[in-house]
């Protein structure tokens, strides 16, 4: 009669365990900056030298009509915006009683659509580091003035 055997007998002496200890690595250094994986150093060798025609193929491509090609020339010529200028007219400020106005003109131009709503929320928050720095200030002038006051007393 066959004995018989299941994987984790045949293989019980032979494994090793983990390879490394918690916490150490078999390449502490990590792999070298601009080290490129092999499959991508490969497709560069194969487009070495072809960057033009294959430029050109994919501008004639677009100019037949091939929506793809179009658009992806369309995105190496001009990549999306990620931000643009905001020209809102906001009151000036003097002090923080001043800020109120600010907000109400962000809130009005928003719902206007004059600007977005994250583009109000994004001048909001220069608006509240702005009203921050004018306490600061306050704070500071009022703290001076105090400790000039007690050293004279």
């Amino acid at each position: 009669m066959k004995k018989t055997t299941t994987v984790a007998e045949n293989t019980a002496g032979k494994q090793r365990g983990k390879p490394f200890p918690k916490g150490k690595s078999g390449n502490p250094k990590g792999k070298p900056k601009g080290c490129l994986h092999k499959v991508t150093m490969a497709v560069q060798d194969l487009l070495d030298g072809e960057a033009q025609a294959l430029t050109q193929k994919a501008v004639d491509m677009a100019k037949a009509g091939d929506t793809v090609a179009l658009r992806l020339c369309l995105e190496r010529l001009l990549p999306p915006r990620k931000e643009r200028p905001v020209s809102v007219d906001l009151p000036s400020v003097a002090g923080v009683a001043d800020l109120a106005g600010v907000t109400a003109a962000l809130l009005q131009a928003a719902a206007k659509g004059l600007i977005t709503p994250g583009e109000a929320q994004a001048l909001g928050a220069l608006a509240e580091t702005h009203r921050k720095a004018l306490e600061t200030t306050e704070l500071e002038r009022r703290i001076t003035a105090l400790e000039a006051k007690e050293k004279n007393a």
